[in-house]
Formats: C-alpha cells, structure tokens, sequence
C-alpha cells in the first residue's frame, strides 16, 4: 500500500493484516484501556454523588464516595468468589463456589449462541434471529424429552438417551427455524437482518400460543411446560457443583468440543471453505463453483441448529422446562462473536469474558454501593473497547482494505 493511501486506510489495513497473536496483544491492551478509563468514571462519579462515608485507598480518605479498586476487584475477582483471599488468609474459598458456577453456567450458554452467529457471519451473513432459534429448540428439547421419558427406563440409560433426545430435537427446531430465512435469503433476496428479526417475534408468539394452549400443566399458573424428568438433566459429574447451581461441567465440555468441532469445520472441510469464501469472496465462489443459494441454506441451518442447542442446554441443564420468560441469550451471542472476531476458538474466550462480567456485575451491587446504572456503563465499556478493534477489521476486510479477513 503506498504512501500516497490515506492514513485511516493504511491504519485498517494493518489492523485487518495482523496475525492472531497481535490480534491477541491487541484485545488485552484494549481490555487495560477501558479499565483505565472506567478508573476515571468511577472516580468522577464519587465526587459527584451524595455520601456519609468515604472510602478509604492506601491509607488515605478519598473525597469521592466510590472506591475504584474495590469496584474492579468485584468485577473480576468477585465473579469467581474472590480466590485471593485464600492467599492473604482473610477467607475461604473453593473451585465449587456457586459464583464460579453461575460463570461457568453462563459462558457454556453463550458458547452455543456465540458460535451460532460466528458461523453465519463466516458465510456473509447477519443471523439476529438466534434467540427465535433458541425459544423453539429450548421448547423442542422440553417436549421431546417429556413425552418421550415414558418409552425409556430411569436411572444412567435414561440419561443417556433423553439427553441427547433433547440436544438433536432442539437442534432440530433451531435448525429448521435457522434454514427459514437462509432460503429467503437465496430464493427471494430477501435481507436476512430483516426476516431473521421479524421471526425472533413469530417464533415468541408460537411457542407462547403452543404452550399456553396445549402445553402447560391444569395446575400451573404461569405459562410453562412440564418439568423434564430427572433422567433428563444433565448429570452434575465428575464435580460435585451443588445441584441448585444449575450447571454441570459435562455441559462445558460439549461446549468446548463444539467450538472445536465448527473450528474444524470452518478451516479444514471443503464445506467450509466454501462456507468461507460466500463471505468473504461471492464471486470467486461462484466462479469456483460453489452453489452459493445451498450454501446461504446450510449455513443458516448450522447456525439456527447451534441456537437451538443453547435452548436445549437452557432446558436441560439450567431450567428444566420452558418458561415464557427465556434470558435474552441470542442477543447476547451478537456481542460474543463479535468479541471473537467470528473465530470459533476466539468464541470461548469471548464468552468467558462476557460471563465474567456478568457475574462480576451481580457481584459489584452486592458488594459495594456503586449504583445499577453506573455497573452496566462500566461493562459496557469494556465490551466497546475490546470489540472495537475487530468491528474496525471486519469492516476493513468488507470494504475490500488489506489481506484475508478470516485470517
């Protein structure tokens, strides 16, 4: 690129260009830099609040009503329990903590929902309707097990076929669901953004007029299922995590083999080089002889599919029936893979940090008297910074500026 090329551009092509590792160095830096400037707010929000007491920091009483350190320390540390007190001998702390559960129960959800976007941001197109994906398989995986668990015995075999039973009829549903607008999308060019939000609401409608009509238990008052019998749940092995923390590290395990699993699919199948290349380059494909209007089907349906496993893992391992008040899990994979990069490997890591702040956020309006709203800034801020630079290179890799954007 020559000199003569404006900065800006120059700037965007070395950001698209960079390798993993820099990529990397590039995150945590930027990660710093909103702790930083979050130091600054929480600061300045203290001096302009009202309090009795002040903090004190090092020794010294602080004019401003919020203690920074203390705020950042929740965040981070609070999210898993506070395991240093274990060093300094001021508390207690184990790997079992329900804190470190709840973090763990939130990032295997958003693994699923991340990777569900990643993939259909890797074929070139936008899927916002993860959480209409996720409402229909969680409701697949609640009914299929239920009614399906008088036809198989209890106990471990129970297990180990409604389990999967409801995995592959969540995955099923999302799949279906996801499939919908890909063949609009190829059959009609119809805008995927578009019909993909539109049936976020038809898919909220169907299963709240299923349930309620056909569904829900004479004895129950809110508009619900029938809880999933036990030998549905997914066992809380090999770790003794208490069973009211809703979470257990098989789920984990199926999420990280998952995140392999696309990886590999991604980068060394000829489907996914496909995949790959009806993103970045439709004309090259179509002249390779990709059949681009499959393709937008499949990977829409691999995406949808991934949506509906995140229901199914909601149900079984979390919920234990479908409720008509479903977390708002699909809109929070968007923020995940962008986070990522729409790198399947990036997408662990990049739950991993949304669960962090997630929990740690509950953690901070436990533990200190920094205000809700102040919280959501904070995180918000972080989430800005570190997805910035990779919203810059995904838009310098669309805009045709520097090497290979899956690089």
């Amino acid at each position: 690129m020559s000199q003569d090329t404006p900065r800006w551009r120059r700037a965007i092509a070395r950001l698209v260009d960079a390798s993993v590792k820099e990529r990397l160095v590039i995150s945590v830096a930027a990660l710093v830099l909103a702790v930083a400037v979050g130091f600054v707010i929480v600061t300045l929000a203290g001096l302009a609040a009202s309090c009795t007491t002040h903090p004190t920091i090092f020794g010294v009483r602080t004019p401003s009503c919020y203690d920074p350190f203390a705020v950042y320390s929740e965040l981070f540390l609070g999210a898993i329990g506070h395991p240093e007190q274990v060093l300094f001998g001021t508390g207690t702390w184990t790997p079992l903590d329900f804190r470190v559960a709840s973090l763990l129960r939130s990032t295997t959800l958003l693994v699923f929902t991340g990777l569900a976007v990643a993939v259909s941001f890797r074929a070139g197109m936008f899927n916002i309707g993860v959480q209409g994906q996720l409402l229909l398989g969680a409701l697949a995986a609640a009914l299929a097990t239920v009614y399906a668990a008088p036809l198989v015995p209890g106990g471990v075999v129970g297990t180990l076929v409604l389990v999967p039973v409801g995995i592959v009829a969540g995955a099923l549903a999302g799949g279906v669901w996801g499939a919908i607008p890909g063949a609009l999308k190829a059959y009609a060019d119809a805008n995927e953004v578009i019909t993909t939000i539109m049936l976020n609401f038809v898919a909220a409608n169907l299963a709240y007029v299923a349930v309620s009509t056909w569904f829900t238990p004479a004895d129950s008052s809110l508009v619900q299922t029938a809880t999933i019998p036990a030998a549905a749940r997914i066992p809380n092995v090999p770790f003794g995590f208490q069973p009211r923390d809703n979470f257990s590290l098989l789920g984990l395990l199926f999420a990280v083999a998952l995140v392999v699993g696309v990886a590999y699919l991604l980068a060394r199948t000829s489907f996914g080089y496909d995949l790959r290349t009806s993103g970045s380059q439709p004309e090259a494909a179509a002249y390779g002889g990709v059949k681009e209007k499959r393709t937008m089907v499949t990977s829409m349906g691999i995406s949808g599919a991934l949506g509906g496993i995140s229901g199914a893992m909601l149900v079984l391992m979390v919920q234990g029936r479908w409720l008509s008040n479903l977390p708002q899990l699909g809109f929070d994979g968007i923020t995940v893979s962008i986070l990522a990069g729409n790198n399947p490997l990036g997408v662990g890591f990049a739950a991993l940090l949304f669960g962090v702040l997630k929990s740690g956020s509950a953690a901070i309006g436990f533990g200190t008297n920094v205000p809700p709203a102040l919280v959501d800034v904070l995180r918000g801020l972080i989430i800005l910074f570190v997805a910035m630079p990779e919203f810059f290179r995904l838009l310098g890799g669309r805009l045709g500026v520097g090497g290979d954007v899956d690089a």
